[in-house]
């Protein structure tokens, strides 16, 4: 209603509005003749070229646009000279209604300027599409060139025939151009301006012509209405053009487009109806008449099922349109990523969670293999995932995706073989982001195995190594408990004990390096496992630890000194219980000795 209101209160448009009702009685009436129908249509040609103008100089209009713009300017511009020399013609009374050579040698030139802009301008679509554009536009071409050679070529003499031939013909190629970038995907203008101004072009062509025949005369007052409205529909148009280009912020966008037009189809039965009309100029018999009936019936009944099934097939597109853009939200929202990799292994698709998920900005590109993204270490469950899905419809893996950035974020997949299935041809993972669940069972299980103040394995992590021993190779076990520790926590505080205890298991860890496991079992009192050491190095490490731990250590602002005894004992991994008892009972005697000793 809003824009119903702007039409009515456009200056332009109500300039036009006016004179095309000023127009009705005026020449109806005997006031206009030859003479204001050209001066007229000098006005009406200098209206389109200034509309033209301001459209070419709009912003938007992207490079075709321009293009179109600036042929059609051509055009209104020879038309302006060309009326107005028809015009003076008229006033020194050298011609009469009809126009000239050299009007109608100017009209066409500029005509043809813009048929071929028209006939070179980009279309959009492809395949299907485009044939359907084509055969959609020549089946209307074909019924405007009909109802042209029925009530302009045919029954004229030669010379009639050939001078409104040259209009015809050039009107005929406007109209085609017209049509194709209607039903186009780039026209340079929307399809409501577009379609006035085709049947302004038209008109200018049947329209006046028609009146003649009707009224047996030239110059009648018919004839010149008629020939002045169509030609008010070209700025009607242009301006109704440019209205909506100011509206649009922007390069145009194409208008969305009904899956069927219904302009074809009313071309098809125009023409049946004007074969109807012809039948009584050529005295046709009941015959003639019954089959042109039947003919007519039939027309009528295969677009009339025609129609039905458009509208069916519009709602089955809608419907699937609908479902498509419901299933694509979905994916675009979804926070799990999913990934359609093909028989060859090549990546066929990969959902926009690629991005957040593996910091790939435009997802994982196509013919890209998964197997670069997969962490080295997992590799092998990449591979059993493979297996098991070999004898399954699913398998299910933990794995660890690689980012551009070279971080990792773990990633529970289940893939589905759908290798079989003709739409898919691949398997799709689908796969859930578990990275923090992950970093916390992590932690979690670094809690339970380690200790919290020197983050040294505990007595768990401790048995679980020993498990882990090669059976047949022997281990050693070393067990110390610190001397003097109980001064330092009693006389310095809790804090000061705890740096003793930090600082004693980093030498014990330097001096170790990765020869084994050390672990701290409670209070001050540690444990180190050496898979595969015999006796002598077992002591040899011990005297290294021992020395290492008796240098100053420095807690609470002050310098302590701690000492430590050491227990070995050496055997196979399954009697790991009584090395324990071993160790422990020699590293009290070896604490009884070092008092003895004091």
């Amino acid at each position: 209603m809003r824009q119903i209101r702007g039409l009515f209160a456009d200056p332009v448009l109500g300039v036009l509005g006016l004179l095309g009702v000023l127009a009705v009685p005026w020449f109806l009436t005997g006031a206009g003749g030859s003479l204001s129908s050209w001066a007229v249509q000098c006005g009406i040609d200098l209206a389109n070229l200034w509309l033209c103008t301001r459209l070419y100089r709009l912003p938007g209009n992207g490079r075709h646009g321009r293009r179109f713009w600036a042929a059609v300017s051509v055009a209104m511009a020879c038309s302006t000279v060309a009326d107005s020399y028809q015009t003076m013609l008229v006033v020194s009374d050298r011609a009469t209604a009809q126009g000239s050579t050299v009007q109608t040698g100017l009209v066409a030139a500029g005509m043809v300027v813009v048929v071929v802009t028209m006939l070179f301008h980009p279309l959009g679509g492809a395949g299907r599409q485009r044939l359907r554009m084509w055969l959609d536009a020549a089946t209307v071409l074909t019924a405007v060139a009909a109802f042209l050679w029925y009530f302009m070529l045919a029954g004229a003499h030669l010379g009639e025939r050939l001078a409104s031939a040259v209009t015809a013909a050039v009107m005929l190629l406007v109209t085609f151009g017209l049509i194709k970038l209607i039903y186009s995907d780039s026209a340079p203008f929307d399809r409501a301006p577009g379609i006035i101004g085709a049947l302004g072009v038209t008109g200018t062509a049947v329209c006046a012509p028609i009146a003649m025949m009707l009224t047996g005369q030239a110059g009648s007052p018919a004839m010149y209405l008629a020939q002045l409205v169509p030609c008010l529909l070209l700025p009607v148009s242009l301006r109704l053009q440019e209205r909506s280009n100011r509206r649009q912020a922007g390069p145009r966008v194409a208008a969305e487009r009904k899956g069927f037009s219904r302009l074809p189809y009313a071309a098809v039965a125009g023409t049946q109806l004007l074969l109807v009309g012809a039948l009584p100029t050529i005295g046709a018999g009941i015959r003639i008449w019954g089959v042109a009936a039947g003919a007519l019936i039939s027309t009528g009944l295969v677009l009339a099922r025609q129609q039905a099934a458009f509208h069916d097939n519009e709602r089955l597109v809608t419907e699937l349109g609908a479902g498509r853009e419901w299933f694509s939200a979905l994916v675009q929202q979804a926070s799990d990523l999913i990934v359609v990799v093909g028989t060859d292994d090549m990546v066929q698709y990969a959902s926009p969670a690629a991005e957040r998920v593996l910091g790939v900005v435009a997802g994982l590109p196509a013919a890209d293999t998964i197997d670069p993204r997969i962490h080295l270490d997992d590799r092998p469950a990449l591979d059993a995932l493979n297996r098991e899905l070999a004898g399954a419809a699913t398998a299910e893996a933990e794995l660890r995706f690689v980012q551009d950035d070279g971080t990792h974020r773990w990633l529970h997949v289940i893939a589905t073989d759908l290798r079989d299935n003709p739409s898919v041809r691949g398997v799709v993972w689908n796969s859930r982001d578990i990275t923090e669940a992950r970093q916390l069972q992590d932690e979690l299980r670094h809690q339970a195995t380690h200790d919290v103040l020197t983050g040294l394995a505990n007595r768990v992590l401790l048995q679980q190594r020993v498990r882990q021993a090669a059976p047949d190779a022997p281990i050693s076990i070393l067990l110390l408990d610190l001397d003097g520790f109980k001064q330092v926590n009693d006389g310095l505080g809790h804090h000061a004990g705890d740096e003793v205890l930090i600082a004693v298991a980093r030498r014990v860890t330097a001096v170790l390096g990765r020869a084994g496991t050390v672990a701290r079992l409670g209070g001050d009192e540690f444990a180190v496992l050496l898979p595969g050491a015999d006796p002598d190095r077992a002591r040899v490490l011990a005297d290294l630890i021992a020395a290492a731990v008796a240098e100053p250590i420095p807690a609470a602002g002050t310098v302590v000194t701690v000492g430590a005894s050491v227990g070995v004992a050496t055997g196979p991994p399954a009697d790991a219980e009584r090395l324990l008892r071993a160790a422990d009972e020699e590293m009290y005697r070896t604490k009884q000795a070092r008092r003895t000793a004091a």
